[in-house]
């Protein structure tokens, strides 16, 4: 089998070649064999990069990842690793549902209940409810909008 560049291996899992350079990096695959300085690839070196590609489109964190390749018996099977992940993700994942819940009513109950006229007079109405409102908890800085969180939606 012909060895793969670091570009024909970014073009057929459709990945930028500083991508690839990183996982070697951070340890998630292995160092490329080097010929006249260049990295090569054995083209069995896809399967762990497709399966570094799907972890990421389902909401993996690097961390998740290393923990699927590194983070078990080698004797545990590959379906069993997947298993344990996708429980403690699924898990995840219903707790952030569970507070995009709250903040949908909050919304929905903000737009029909609000009659203020100015800001403070806004406050004033949130302040109070805060203190008699479940709702009124904030969500955990992994909720929020445009804070990091471990889970990803997105690509």
């Amino acid at each position: 089998m012909p060895l793969l560049t670091i570009s024909q291996v970014a073009q057929q899992i459709g990945i930028r070649a500083s991508a690839i350079r990183y996982y070697e990096q951070i340890g998630l695959l292995p160092p490329a064999r080097r010929m006249s300085g260049q990295r090569r690839y054995d083209p069995t070196f896809l399967y762990r990069l497709a399966i570094i590609q799907r972890a990421r489109q389902l909401g993996f964190t690097l961390t998740e990842i290393r923990q699927l390749f590194f983070g078990f018996r080698d004797v545990t099977r590959a379906s069993e690793r997947w298993r344990t992940l996708s429980r403690r993700k699924l898990a995840e994942l219903d707790q952030l549902m569970d507070g995009i819940k709250a903040v949908r009513a909050l919304l929905k109950k903000l737009m029909t209940k609000c009659r203020c006229d100015t800001l403070d007079e806004c406050g004033k109405g949130i302040l109070r409810s805060m203190n008699r409102d479940v709702l009124g908890t904030p969500l955990p800085a992994t909720y929020r909008y445009g804070e990091r969180s471990s889970v990803n939606l997105r690509n």
